[in-house]
């Protein structure tokens, strides 16, 4: 528990999925309320924990999804938002190995991809809403929706724990709080 609140440990934490090209520029610990990650991947075969490519493998959508409190990362890029758990976590997944896809996105699966590594980049310009709202003690309320349905109830804390592990918490904070749109909470 006490390197959740260490910086250097988040920032190697969020490091790991920054896109190729881009920085990390704000990162900060915040409290999970409710995740809902949707994706459809294609040209791939689903094992017990991942995506293998396959020429000659089909869709696959996918819902990630975890509804109690848990401590994650988040954090902004150039053009990305990434968000990783603090310590490992269990989700409830749901397959479809035949979806309907219509004309929604399909993710070409080129290499394997963990389960556990799906929903933790996206990019800035697929953030359908971003709902700001102040909460108790000096937090704020975050509720994120993608263009693909996927969404992250989230909650910034005031102070980043105790201790001084995470100097630049509310520099980062307002940072973060800023790109998503939230100047005025």
């Amino acid at each position: 528990m006490p390197d959740i609140f260490d910086e250097k440990n988040m920032m190697q934490i969020l490091g790991k999925y920054v896109p190729d090209g881009e920085t990390l520029l704000a990162g900060i610990h915040a409290i999970s309320k409710e995740t809902n990650i949707a994706g459809i991947f294609g040209n791939c075969v689903r094992t017990e924990d991942r995506l293998v490519p396959d020429e000659n493998g089909g869709l696959v959508a996918l819902e990630k999804k975890k509804y109690s409190t848990y401590d994650v990362y988040i954090g902004i890029t150039q053009f990305s938002l990434v968000i990783a758990d603090c310590e490992r976590n269990s989700y409830y997944y749901e397959f479809d190995d035949d979806p309907d896809v219509g004309d929604a996105y399909v993710q070409d699966v080129d290499s394997y991809v963990l389960l556990s590594d799906i929903g933790t980049c996206f990019s800035l310009a697929d953030i359908e809403d971003c709902e700001l709202k102040k909460g108790w003690m000096g937090s704020v309320k975050c509720f994120i929706t993608m263009k693909n349905g996927s969404y992250f109830k989230l909650v910034f804390p005031k102070q980043g724990g105790l201790g001084g592990a995470m100097p630049h918490h509310t520099e980062y904070r307002d940072a973060i709080i800023a790109r998503l749109g939230g100047s005025g909470v």
